[in-house]
């Protein structure tokens, strides 16, 4: 089942569904259509040529047999002061929350009697038409992210691997695990209301992780066998090294996706819930059904190679040896040269581009932020709040009393239908509808300052603070929440960022406790942490630059809209936080494996870096790509999802792993692998195990002592 409109609202907009929702009231889809005089001298309302447009609209609407509650403005007294502009109302028949699939045919009719009165500016907006925009853009928005998204991945895993079947097998295992996770979403919608959204972000996660943990395991696998291990063995190591790794990488991933479940908001439930299960389901295709299916192909898994793609190279042998990448090696040569000057330019640099997020203002986008204000609906709302400010997003107040026709309370809803326009809440007019029967009556306040949020606000806040309190609030038994647009966005920012510091702590305590068992030293676990929060902070940092500011918006084909959309930071902490360990963990474990087998730690951190890096690469290259596919999209809250997770893992994948790590990791020395005492009793998650290193390195001649297959790893000392 989809999350009901009271569970996805939180705050007083929640409690104004709840309402309704008990008391069996249903606000019909309300729409109005705006006439006015294109001229400043042209006709107004006292006018024949008005009047025979206005008619005209009457007419054609209720010719569609779809609407009800016909007004003409002349009788509703909806004309503006200038007599240049008019709303003719009405509402659509039937369920509401199915207007938008029935609105079609009453926009035709509009846009038809617009084509015939040239001399008027003739749009419609409201209810149904808002959603049906909405959902063909968001469904058309989604339906390119992931038709895109999957040739894409291939795409860049076919160039990595160089290989047709090699490359398949990461999109399969993520695109099975999403498959399963569906049907599992589908069972647990029975006990827990889902929505359509978990589903998208479940198949964004879920091909991100997916393409990762598979990547992790085919590479190593194949480095195995290029190092003469024969294939059972290379598998034995690939499972005992990166499949680990997959595990110690899922586990954090839960646990931050997990973070979601503390919001307190239906739909961020939803998508935490889906998105570890996603996770959970990857994690153990990684480690079952992954090794049984390169156990069965074998040399197979080498078909359909692709001439002139050079596959994931370095090293000898015929699967790629080593694969130790140039580039990264020449780059931690400059790094590890001056690690302290290292970790201080590109720590300064990412404390440079988190600046800005210290003034981050986040808001749900209104409609004009939302979309282009080439889309007719766009142009129809803000001509319509323009001439009747507040008019398109009113304040709506509900209350609930024992006898809504008692005297008291009719006298109450009278003066805070007067105190809202004499206290500058509104220039009105203020409209009520009562529902005797369920003792339940609705006030709209078009709230001043329209689509000037900031203005909106404080009217809202007038209302609530001022307006009720010397109302509604002095009468016995009368409950009067206030919600709306402008209402339902300041409840869910409050909403969000009071639980901001729980998700963060969550994420990031577990996080750490799963990082200090995982390899056995505080120092690691700190700093993958700090790592961590300083991508976040970046990714934070270049949205609000980019969407709050508008700096360099022009570049990704957006603009700023003066705000970050409310739900994006925490779902970008959540999102990005568990992201960044899957290569937090990758690299730190190859760099202990190494250590573990002998190295001394400056060489381990080189080898850790230089023999991940194109697996670290290659699946980061997808990520970017996926997420800037999200970047392309119309949607303004689509742009900066795309944008801030795309920014965050190219961050991530360059500055923190290729130079703020290995930097970092080479100033600490010996210390990174510092355990106090007093924290030894935790449980160990840690799992040593041999890395392919060439003869004449400790763990070469610990291999050819022991056998392949059969080495005894050296622990560290702690």
């Amino acid at each position: 089942m989809d999350t009901t409109r009271s569970e996805s609202q939180p705050g007083e907009s929640g409690r104004v569904e709840k309402i309704l929702d008990e008391a069996g009231v249903t606000s019909p889809a309300s729409e109005t259509v705006l006439v006015q005089s294109r001229e400043r001298g042209g006709p107004t309302a006292d006018q024949a040529a008005f009047h025979q447009a206005v008619d005209a609209v009457l007419t054609a609407v209720r010719g569609t047999g779809e609407v009800t509650g016909l007004k003409s403005p002349y009788t509703s007294k909806a004309i503006s002061a200038d007599g240049r502009s008019a709303l003719v109302q009405f509402e659509i028949r039937g369920d509401p929350e199915k207007a938008g699939d029935r609105i079609e045919p009453v926009l035709d009719a509009v846009a038809k009697v617009k084509d015939e009165h040239k001399a008027f500016t003739i749009e419609q907006f409201g209810d149904a038409s808002g959603d049906k925009a909405f959902s063909d853009a968001f469904g058309d928005d989604f339906a390119q992210a992931e038709y895109s998204a999957l040739p894409v991945a291939l795409g860049i895993l076919l160039i990595a691997f160089g290989a047709l079947v090699a490359a398949l097998l990461p999109v399969v295992l993520a695109m099975t695990a999403f498959i399963a996770t569906s049907g599992l979403v589908a069972v647990v919608s029975h006990a827990v209301h889902m929505s359509d959204t978990a589903n998208s972000v479940m198949l964004l996660v879920g091909l991100a992780v997916g393409v990762d943990y598979c990547l992790f395991y085919l590479r190593r696998e194949r480095e195995e066998r290029a190092a003469g291990r024969d294939p059972q063995t290379a598998l034995r190591i690939a499972a005992a090294t990166s499949g680990h790794a997959v595990l110690v990488s899922g586990f954090t991933v839960i646990v931050a996706m997990a973070g979601m479940l503390f919001t307190g908001i239906a739909d961020f439930k939803a998508m935490g819930l889906a998105t570890l299960m996603v996770v959970a389901v990857a994690v153990v295709g990684s480690v079952t059904v992954l090794p049984a299916l390169l156990s069965l192909l074998g040399e197979r898994v080498e078909k359909g190679r692709v001439p002139f793609l050079s596959r994931i190279k370095g090293g000898k042998g015929r699967h790629g040896g080593t694969s130790e990448s140039r580039f990264w090696r020449a780059v931690l040569t400059k790094v590890l040269r001056r690690p302290a000057l290292s970790v201080g330019l590109a720590g300064g640099v990412l404390v440079l581009l988190a600046l800005p997020a210290a003034g981050m203002k986040t808001a749900n986008l209104a409609l004009d932020q939302e979309f282009d204000s080439s889309m007719p609906i766009v142009t129809a709302y803000q001509d319509m709040n323009a001439a009747f400010p507040g008019g398109p997003d009113p304040a709506n107040v509900i209350v609930k009393a024992d006898d809504i026709d008692a005297a008291p309370v009719r006298t109450a809803i009278a003066d805070f239908r007067a105190q809202a326009v004499a206290k500058g809440a509104s220039k009105g007019p203020v409209e009520l509808t009562v529902h005797r029967k369920e003792n339940v009556a609705v006030i709209h306040v078009p709230l001043l300052g329209g689509t000037d949020k900031d203005k909106a606000e404080k009217s809202l806040n007038i209302l609530r603070d001022e307006v009720r309190p010397a109302t509604l609030d002095k009468v016995d038994g009368v409950d009067a929440p206030i919600g709306g647009s402008i209402a339902s966005s300041k409840d869910f920012s409050d909403k969000i960022g009071a639980a901001a510091i729980p998700v963060f702590a969550f994420v990031v305590v577990f996080a750490f406790l799963l990082m200090l068992m995982s390899f056995r030293s505080l120092t690691i676990a700190v700093t993958a942490i700090v790592l961590n929060l300083l991508s976040v902070g970046a990714a934070y940092g270049i949205l609000t630059a980019v969407f709050q500011h508008g700096w360099g918006a022009g570049l990704v084909g957006a603009e700023g809209v003066g705000a970050v959309v409310a739900w994006l930071p925490l779902f970008l902490f959540v999102i990005l936080f568990g992201l960044s360990m899957d290569y937090h963990v990758f690299v730190v474990s190859r760099i202990r494996e190494a250590r573990v087998a002998g190295r001394t730690t400056r060489d381990a951190i080189v080898h850790g870096v230089v023999t991940t890096a194109g697996v670290v690469t290659s699946a980061a290259v997808i990520m970017v790509a996926v997420f800037a596919i999200f970047g392309t999209l119309s949607m303004q809250s689509m742009k900066q999802m795309g944008v801030g997770l795309a920014a965050a893992v190219l961050i991530d994948a360059t500055v923190i792993r290729g130079v703020l790590l290995p930097a970092l990791m080479a100033m600490l020395g010996e210390r990174n692998w510092y355990m106090p005492r007093w924290l030894r009793w935790l449980p160990d998650l840690s799992h040593d195990e041999p890395q392919a290193a060439p003869h004449g390195t400790p763990a070469a001649d610990a291999l050819g002592a022991h056998g392949a297959g059969e080495y005894q790893p050296q622990h560290i000392r702690v």
